[in-house]
């Protein structure tokens, strides 16, 4: 499994699928807790630093390409996304691998080229409608 050791110093620059926004992610521990920030803007977010492993497993599991479905945390996801997996009961951590409140959402967004870049996955980038599967 690739390691992610990008720190705040040193961020990693990353765009959404459709190439449209600009975002850093860096690893960090924040309350004992492994934790990837996700800074777009001046808006910070955090996600379970597990959620790497966990997606990538996931995908893998379902053989094929999955749909991002990208939402923020007060919209429903649509079934069968990444989205909807990172926030389901069912998922190893039992919820949201979004850790801030009110910004635990967009997990279908930022994740997956996070974890493109480190070649765990591949990603479609086109405008609307993007797909990942595992590598």
């Amino acid at each position: 499994m690739a390691t992610f050791d990008h720190s705040k110093d040193n961020p990693l620059p990353l765009k959404t699928p459709p190439g449209t926004s600009e975002y850093t992610m860096h690893a960090d521990v924040k309350d004992g807790v492994a934790v990837i920030v996700c800074t777009v803007g001046k808006t910070v977010l955090l996600y379970d630093a597990r959620c790497i492993t966990d997606l990538h497993a996931m995908l893998k599991a379902a053989g094929d390409w999955v749909e991002l479905g990208g939402a923020d945390e007060q919209k429903p996801a649509k079934d069968g996304t990444v989205e909807a997996w990172g926030r389901s009961e069912s998922n190893p951590i039992g919820g949201w691998y979004g850790l801030k409140k009110g910004l635990r959402g967009r997990f279908g967004v930022y994740v997956p080229p996070l974890m493109e870049a480190l070649g765990l996955v591949e990603l479609e980038h086109n405008a609307k409608g993007n797909r990942v599967r595992a590598i």
